[in-house]
């Protein structure tokens, strides 16, 4: 069995947890915006970021709420192909998803670049329903569950660090599960 983290249990479930009201997206009117501190701006259709190189991930999922996924298969796209396209700046530090309901959510460069990183549209062979992200959503897998974003619409890369929806709400800004960063130090 893969390691689970501190105060985490197992579950085989993929429970749903959402603030707000669930969007339908549909494909023909998505579109992604890459953008910020970078050499070239890109906006895809569905059908463009489908020509994109897709990659499959397996990877544990890791939910702040204390429940932990083990066996999870992801398809998409890698952060570091989407990197290549637009060449992120060399003063780049955060990347920001942000996503439709004015959710967003910020991850260090670091992680964002670490290979692992994705924009998924499949989990475990399945299209992503509404309720798990779809169309799209990222896959952060070093991180807990809430820095993998669900209804992304644009990727930014900054050199600017900007807390996101749950992180001005008192969630971690850096969100590591091995440290148990749940909540913010004053707020714990």
């Amino acid at each position: 069995m893969k390691d689970v983290p501190p105060g985490q249990f197992v579950t085989e479930k993929f429970p749903v947890l959402t603030y707000g009201p669930t969007p339908n997206i549909s494909k023909k009117d998505w579109r992604l915006r890459v953008f910020g501190e970078v050499e070239n701006t890109i906006e895809l259709d569905w059908a463009q970021f489908m020509k994109l190189k897709q990659d499959l991930l397996e990877v544990p999922f890791h939910c702040v709420t204390q429940w932990s996924r083990l066996e999870n298969t992801w398809e998409g796209v890698l952060i570091t192909t989407l990197a290549k396209l637009v060449k992120p700046k060399p003063n780049v530090k955060h990347m920001i998803a942000q996503c439709y309901g004015d959710y967003s959510t910020n991850i260090p460069i670091e992680i964002a670049l670490d290979g692992m990183s994705m924009l998924a549209y499949k989990h475990d062979g399945e299209n992503l329903t509404p309720e798990h992200g779809g169309p799209l959503r990222t896959v952060v897998p070093a991180r807990y569950g809430w820095k993998s974003a669900k209804w992304v619409t644009g990727i930014e890369f900054s050199n600017v660090d900007m807390p996101g929806f749950w992180e001005v709400r008192g969630y971690h800004n850096n969100g590591d599960f091995n440290k148990e960063e749940r909540f913010w130090p004053e707020l714990s």
